[in-house]
């Protein structure tokens, strides 16, 4: 089965989010995707005008790991190193299993 990795931002300034999404566009995303990932995806979330997601399929939950073990930690330090953690930008990060697919 598939595997799915979520982060989601909260921002608080529209101005870091409008740079945020010229970044995942113009560089992260791609980096994910060949780092491992099959595909991303850039969510803006419906009625919440701040929030976004980045959205990585994985094939396996293997794939996954490999990619937390050899990828991550450079392309998280890259991302806080543009977007650090602070009151202007919350992250959250989920994954998963995915279990049905119709």
């Amino acid at each position: 089965m598939s595997f799915r990795y979520t982060v989601t931002l909260t921002f608080t300034d529209p101005s870091i989010a409008v740079k945020w999404l010229a970044w995942m566009r113009d560089e992260h995303a791609a980096q994910v995707v060949q780092a491992g990932a099959q595909n991303a995806e850039i969510i803006k979330i419906d009625g919440v005008l701040l929030r976004c997601e980045a959205r990585y399929s994985f094939a396996s939950r293997a794939d996954f790991d490999r990619y937390v073990r050899d990828h991550a930690p450079r392309l998280r330090e890259e991302g806080l190193r543009h977007f650090p953690a602070t009151r202007e930008i919350q992250y959250e990060r989920s994954c998963g299993e995915v279990i049905v697919r119709a």
